[in-house]
């Protein structure tokens, strides 16, 4: 039984350390051009102000316009590697996770086998049932950034992965887990995932205004 978890579980990594590899290349090369712009901003800037008294109102005009021009290529640059570094994370986490839901359905029915052939029936003590929790958009985009599981009623992690697993309770996120802890909905209505855990898309708080999952996110840039 553990073979089979273990077979699984390495078929499904296998390719993790490639993708990790080809995002933090993809990084460096990102980092490396907002360093390149960043230069240039630096001598277009010296430059200007070196020459600013002898040039015409146009030609200020348009040292300037060029000037904020690299500015705003840097600053999409930054973003775009922020979006990989998330999406990275949420890469290596969603096998964390997935390994843990392994972990977990193993025990259970290491401990059900158990419980059938009566090894430990007199002493294993009854295993709380997993509540199917349906996240709510409006709860989750109110909640106050203080809420936690153990004040709204919902499971933390640790008390998820303590759980038995209902292989008919709905799952979501890019860890493709039970719902648990806080979760966020994408703003994208159209959103393929949209419900997401804080931890698997780097939130400790709820975010001010709309908020977009990493995938949405790039989809409105290239619209």
């Amino acid at each position: 039984m553990s073979s089979m978890y273990l077979e699984r579980y390495l078929e499904g990594v296998e390719s993790l350390p490639l993708e990790v590899q080809r995002n933090f290349t993809l990084m460096r090369e990102l980092d490396q051009r907002v360093q390149g712009n960043f230069s240039d901003i630096n001598g277009l800037s010296s430059k200007y102000i070196s020459d600013v008294k002898t040039l015409s109102s146009s030609t200020r005009n348009k040292r300037l316009t060029e000037i904020q021009d690299l500015y705003s290529k840097a600053r999409e640059l930054a973003d775009e590697k922020v979006q990989l570094a998330a999406q990275t994370y949420e890469l290596v986490d969603k096998h964390i996770r997935r390994l843990d839901g392994d972990l977990n359905r193993f025990e259970t029915e290491l401990r059900k086998k158990e419980a059938e052939q009566g090894d430990s029936a007199s002493t294993q003590a009854e295993t709380p049932s997993r509540k199917s929790i349906e996240p709510q958009r409006k709860r989750a985009k109110n909640s106050q950034s203080s809420d936690t599981g153990a004040s709204t009623g919902v499971p933390s992690a640790a008390e998820v992965l303590d759980m038995p697993v209902d292989p008919n309770e709905p799952t979501y996120c890019v860890c493709h887990q039970v719902s648990y802890g806080e979760m966020i909905g994408c703003d994208n209505p159209d959103c393929p995932v949209e419900w997401f855990h804080f931890a698997c898309v780097g939130l400790s708080s709820k975010p001010k205004g709309k908020w977009y999952c990493t995938r949405c996110s790039q989809d409105r840039k290239k619209k």
